[in-house]
């Protein structure tokens, strides 16, 4: 298995590494792709040091490549999409580049896996993270009885705008107990003791980008057209791991303990949900690990249809390279002729 990652010295590159190790993915042979910036430097992957080549439009730089895991940025994805998919290698891109295109799947392997294996150009995208930890959930639920509408409010580490938004948290928290003005680069506002009600930009009808990518990937991942979503997301002062709160409503009422089970038997999802101990998930303990965690599941007192609930994941594995890796694995687990 020949293996390629783009945007190899980011966050989110750097924890492919870690996760095609963790998962004992099969790699003989590994490829590191950046920019200029990070062009030279060597990282260690089972022993063994590789460096990071520079990404060009070379036609052969792709050349065998089996899986080639993409995290530069949707610019560098749609520019170099067909140098890295020419000459048959699958392209797995965490940017936002190609999630809506018609001809491109949107893949969360628990809910629409097979979906993956559409793939006429060579390209699977990875979807928003927030995504991917809520719909993880919805599945099991759906199955159940069809969902008709979702609200949630996301509550967003820093990890989500990178390396750069976790240090300059770590930075400000710093400089505030040092008596300091606190460095504002990467946020709209100060995050350190604060929350900031808007992530990516706003759109014409006051929802950002980001509350968008929710409602317009939810309806294509669970191909479910109709499906009404609702999203705020805020961006809060955790260094890792994101939290969301969950009202759905479906078509038929469903009783807690039948959800309960099913969320107990899905795949990716682990409950924790025992308020008598004050046990739920929260962002400090799921950081660094691979489910969806899920708590304070309940009836919602303002619809007899209607259930909420708690959702906890690490934004950089689940939300992102874990995903990534584990569409790959989806695939060749389920190979077709």
């Amino acid at each position: 298995m020949k293996v390629a990652i783009v945007g190899a010295s980011g966050a989110v590159g750097q924890e492919f590494l870690r996760v095609l190790d963790e998962q004992d993915f099969p790699v003989d042979e590994l490829l590191l792709f950046g920019s200029e910036r990070s062009a030279g430097r060597t990282y260690t992957f089972r022993g063994k040091e590789h460096t990071v080549q520079l990404l060009r439009d070379e036609p052969d730089d792709f050349k065998g490549v089996d899986f080639a895991f993409a995290s530069a940025g949707a610019s560098v994805s749609k520019k170099y999409a067909d140098v890295i998919t020419r000459h048959g290698a699958v392209m797995i891109d965490n940017s936002s580049a190609f999630r809506m295109d018609p001809d491109v799947p949107l893949v969360v392997p628990e809910v629409n896996g097979d979906d993956a294996f559409n793939t006429p150009r060579g390209v699977i995208a990875n979807p928003n993270c927030t995504t991917i930890i809520m719909v993880v959930a919805l599945k099991p639920i759906h199955d159940l009885s069809p969902i008709r509408r979702v609200h949630v409010a996301s509550y967003q580490a820093a990890s989500g705008a990178g390396q750069s938004g976790m240090d300059e948290l770590v930075k400000q928290t710093a400089e505030i107990v040092d008596g300091k003005k606190p460095t504002v680069e990467k946020f709209a506002y100060q995050l350190a003791y604060n929350v900031i009600p808007h992530i990516d930009v706003f759109t014409d009808n006051d929802y950002t980008k980001e509350e968008m990518k929710m409602f317009n990937e939810t309806r294509k991942i669970m191909h479910a057209p109709d499906l009404s979503v609702s999203a705020t997301c805020v961006r809060v002062p955790v260094i890792r791991a994101h939290s969301e709160a969950v009202w759905v409503e479906t078509e038929q009422p469903l009783s807690i303990a039948e959800v309960r089970e099913a969320f107990t038997k899905a795949p990716g999802l682990v409950v924790v949900d025992n308020p008598a101990a004050k046990e739920y998930p929260m962002p400090l303990d799921v950081a660094g690990k691979d489910p969806v965690f899920v708590g304070r599941l309940r009836q919602d007192l303002a619809d007899p249809c209607g259930l909420t609930f708690w959702l906890a994941g690490d934004q950089i594995k689940k939300g992102a390279a874990l995903n990534a890796v584990q569409i790959a694995q989806y695939m060749i687990a389920h190979k077709r002729s």
